[in-house]
């Protein structure tokens, strides 16, 4: 089992950044990547950004690359995400989101509470 825990968010200033912060219990060893999801309201949840917990390798969605910065910390089991330049079409709730297990016995997703980020004009 994992546990994600999410702080930071909040409004946000268009043009400022947001910074968000996930925190990862239970299972570390067992953790492939982390990642963050948005969710506008009446949209579908969609990829930000991830990063693998070995090797640290990163994956973010085209539209918003430039602007992000994803970053682990392992000595305490984070992650960090960062994006700058925002517009009121960022304000999303924002979701932490750990991927863990192997191809043998299967994987399972784990996701934080959520945090909702509006950007103000």
């Amino acid at each position: 089992q994992v546990q994600l825990v999410e702080s930071g968010g909040g409004l946000v200033q268009a043009g400022g950044s947001l910074r968000l912060s996930c925190a990862a219990s239970g299972s570390i060893a067992s953790i492939n990547y982390i990642g963050w999801y948005c969710q506008p309201t009446g949209k579908q949840r969609e990829l930000v950004a991830r990063i693998t917990t070995r090797g640290g390798n990163i994956y973010s969605a085209d539209a918003l690359k430039g602007r992000l910065t994803i970053s682990r910390d392992n000595a305490k089991n984070a992650v960090s995400l960062q994006m700058n330049s925002v517009t009121p079409e960022d304000t999303a709730v924002y979701y932490c989101n750990g991927n863990s297990g192997n191809a043998m016995y299967g994987f399972r997703s784990y996701w934080g509470q959520g945090n909702q980020v509006p950007v103000s004009p």
